[in-house]
């Protein structure tokens, strides 16, 4: 695949899926906690998953800066 997305707006796509991915794992797993395999239950995690992605991606935005930050106090460069 030939890459298409503009470097400047790498970090926003790192969050789109970061953020889609991480939401999208969690929230089905304790959806299934919650509520088990019912036969709507893709129906609900769906409704559930969807603005818990957007609440992640804000929070995506705001903590991978402070992420990098606190990397470059920590790890040891060569």
């Amino acid at each position: 695949m030939k890459p298409f997305i503009p470097a400047r707006l790498e970090f926003v796509v790192f969050g789109v899926l970061v953020s889609g991915m991480m939401s999208f794992l969690v929230s089905g797993v304790a959806m299934v906690r919650a509520v088990g395999m019912k036969p709507d239950f893709h129906m609900i995690w769906f409704q559930a998953w969807l603005p818990s992605w957007g609440i992640a991606f804000v929070a995506i935005l705001f903590v991978v800066p402070l992420v990098r930050r606190l990397l470059a106090r920590l790890v040891m460069r060569d």
